[in-house]
């Protein structure tokens, strides 16, 4: 029963199912585990009773042989997911305090499995930030250090810096989170974990609070590639209560991690070779070639031309489907409300004090890109842009399986670094936002340590509903870099 926070959430099913220990026991660790690392502030909401609860009646299924696919595993939650009964905010003002009527369907699937929710961990303010420091409730900290002694406090990255942090500090087995445009994947290399944000439509997005809804996709935290792929099989399934949601059976993930990649095509695209790449980044990508090259893998080269149309597409039409969704928050039907003169004066003291400056700013260049005379040059020019994207993908697809790239084009930097700079924040996501405005399945897996100690992830990118694929590929990475997780 020692260092039931330290082992992976596959060993741990296993130790469950043993006896070695109870789901109780096991969440009770992870509960203790979260009071003593509160200054990385990874949770809004802890919610251990209901954990412990939760844990009890797994316990019982158990002894009675019900098993789930997740059965007493304690897991977090990104506080985007709505949950029955437990407050769900965004990170925003807007919504604190808003406790939902019903759950989402990803959660009610992780339950249905047999998880153990521990809390609502935080985020960037409805998943708008690369650095998790925009929250409404204060930055998440990243529980890695510098190796130079300066004790610097290091962004998570974001926007689902709470469930990175919270799985890599080991206060949670694993953890949901959402991917717009590289949200699950720049978290995970920057605190050294796993995440996959799977194929559009493979998870539900009914009950997850939107930002940009052609784009947002539900995913996978966890400290391994196998962990990764049993959480997210246990989040996927058809769902009719959302018309985005693809009719297909979900596949055993874990069972694809079969470590035969021989004869497998491995894309190297050219156009994320970007000027100023960091050396040390450069030299892992070539790394983790090699690492495939040896386990029987053809390396190819191939061309993704618009690639360096990708952020400035991802910024126009992000940023118009969030002002669209966003319009809802009014102060009239749920969330915060500051009366005013008239219903127009409330609804702008409302929205002033609710929504913070990245949202604020966000919402501006969405409805710039969505009014009269701007529609067509910009909204409408960036989603052909968007289809040439994708299209590049389908080409290489013709002379590849799968595509490698770095995750970020850096490692984590210190709290409030580039605050004072939006250009700059947005680059953090150079190369994941391609992946997403094309709807293909990604994960970042972690490959090594920089000259500061700080953790670097590659990124692995596959044909649309091909997850298990990216999973056998990553878990080839994995065995190769032997990463040292904290």
């Amino acid at each position: 029963m020692t260092n039931l926070t330290q082992q992976t959430l596959a060993d741990a099913l296993k130790g469950l199912e043993k006896g070695d220990f109870t789901s109780v026991e096991l969440t009770q660790a992870h509960i203790d585990a979260m009071a003593l690392t509160k200054e990385l502030n990874a949770f809004i909401t802890e919610t251990p009773e209901i954990a412990l609860k939760q844990a009890a009646e797994s316990d019982k299924r158990r002894a009675s042989g019900t098993v789930g696919l997740l059965e007493g595993i304690p897991i977090a939650i990104k506080d985007l997911f709505c949950t029955k009964n437990v407050q769900t905010t965004a990170a925003s003002h807007i919504l604190e305090g808003f406790v939902p009527e019903y759950e989402s369907t990803v959660t009610s699937n992780l339950w249905a499995d047999g998880a153990v929710m521990l809390g609502k961990v935080n985020l960037d303010q409805f998943a708008m930030g690369s650095a998790n420091t925009t929250s409404h409730f204060g930055n998440v900290v990243n529980p890695w250090k510098k190796n130079d002694g300066s004790n610097d406090q290091l962004v998570p990255g974001g926007s689902s810096g709470g469930s990175a942090a919270s799985v890599a500090a080991h206060t949670s087995m694993a953890a949901t989170g959402t991917d717009t445009g590289g949200s699950i994947r720049q978290p995970a290399a920057f605190c050294g974990i796993t995440g996959i944000k799977p194929t559009y439509g493979r998870c539900s997005r009914w009950g997850v609070v939107a930002f940009a809804s052609s784009l947002d996709q539900a995913g996978a935290f966890a400290r391994n590639v196998e962990d990764s792929a049993l959480l997210l099989e246990s989040m996927s399934g058809f769902d009719a209560k959302d018309s985005t949601s693809a009719d297909l059976a979900v596949p055993n993930f874990a069972g694809a991690l079969t470590g035969d990649i021989k004869g497998l095509k491995v894309g190297i695209p050219k156009e994320y070779r970007v000027d100023g790449m960091p050396e040390e980044i450069e030299k892992l990508w070539q790394q983790g070639i090699e690492w495939l090259k040896d386990a029987g893998a053809e390396i190819v080269d191939v061309s993704l031309p618009h690639t360096k149309y990708a952020l400035p597409t991802y910024y126009i039409i992000a940023p118009a489907e969030c002002s669209s969704n966003l319009a809802r928050y009014d102060g009239v039907r749920y969330g915060l409300r500051v009366e005013g003169e008239d219903l127009t004066d409330s609804y702008e003291k409302t929205r002033a004090e609710g929504f913070g400056d990245e949202v604020k700013r966000r919402i501006m260049i969405g409805t710039y890109a969505l009014s009269s005379g701007y529609y067509d040059a910009y909204y409408i020019k960036a989603q052909k842009v968007r289809r040439l994207i994708s299209n590049d993908f389908t080409d290489a697809y013709k002379k590849c399986d799968v595509l490698l790239t770095p995750t970020a084009p850096s490692s984590a930097f210190v709290i409030g670094e580039n605050d004072d700079d939006p250009i700059k924040m947005y680059l953090n996501d150079v190369f994941t936002v391609p992946c997403s405005l094309a709807g293909l399945p990604g994960m970042s897996v972690p490959a090594g340590l920089d000259s500061k100690g700080l953790p670097l992830g590659l990124q692995i990118i596959g044909r649309p509903w091909d997850e298990e694929t990216v999973l056998r590929v990553g878990g080839v990475i994995e065995n190769a870099a032997k990463f040292p997780f904290l």
